[in-house]
């Protein structure tokens, strides 16, 4: 490819990539937006882009976080992992990460793209750093993707499973019972009041027989949540001052 069509220095983006190309068609081929790709065609030059990186860029994406979530979520099922993942892999993450490394200013834009504000567009970011994962990977395997895009996705991860714990306290509730295999929890309704339009739910989270939690609130789903809360309480898995 000639330097002359990518004339984007690209050395400040292999220090924040942690890495150096052998062959740097590989990133230029990633950084090409497919107007700039069409641009160049009707000048006769040709221009690669980036789709087809974004599709390989993906696949790695997608088996380099698996693979870390499973070894290190020992304890969550399936479901979990899945929706952990997705939200790690998902374009509203893959544009936060663009950002931090200001991916946006490398891109190769046709004119009207670069006017119409297509370095900071979601989508345009979110599949270029897709492309760049597959430009590494090509370039040398996959131990320097781990590298580069391990961190984002220890973060990302770690911010989705506190958040997730505050805003679930039954599915946190049960991994930590699923760490002692054989105990059985379960959620007993004790009572209810009020008239159909308005009413309120008694529930108990029992733990082998013994009451761990008791909650209560307007729907069956509140009540088993306050339930689990006080019982995260108890074990010492959340702080009485946490929401």
């Amino acid at each position: 490819m000639s330097d002359n069509i990518y004339p984007l220095e690209l050395s400040l983006l292999e220090e924040k990539l942690g890495y150096t190309f052998k062959n740097r068609d590989f990133v230029r081929t990633a950084l090409t937006h497919s107007s700039y790709s069409n641009e160049m065609r009707t000048k006769n030059v040709t221009a690669v882009c980036n789709e087809r990186m974004e599709f390989l860029g993906d696949s790695v994406l997608s088996i380099v976080t698996s693979e870390y979530i499973f070894g290190k979520y020992t304890d969550l099922p399936e479901g979990e992992l899945t929706k952990i993942r997705a939200n790690s892999v998902c374009e509203g993450a893959l544009f936060e990460y663009a950002g931090e490394i200001r991916l946006g200013d490398y891109i190769y834009l046709g004119n009207g793209e670069e006017k119409s504000g297509g370095r900071n567009h979601k989508a345009i970011l979110a599949d270029a750093f897709e492309a760049v994962l597959a430009a590494i990977y090509l370039d040398g395997g996959i131990e320097p993707v781990r590298k580069f895009l391990l961190p984002f996705i220890i973060t990302k991860t770690e911010k989705l499973i506190k958040a997730g714990r505050r805003e679930d306290y039954k599915s946190h509730l049960q991994q930590f019972v699923q760490k002692s295999p054989g105990d059985i929890l379960e959620y007993v309704l004790v009572g209810e009041e009020g008239p159909a339009h308005d009413k309120c739910f008694h529930f108990e989270v029992k733990l082998n027989n013994n009451t761990i939690g008791k909650g209560s609130g307007g729907t069956k789903r509140e009540a088993e949540q306050q339930a689990a809360r006080e019982a995260l309480i108890l074990f010492g898995e959340l702080s009485e001052d946490k929401k």
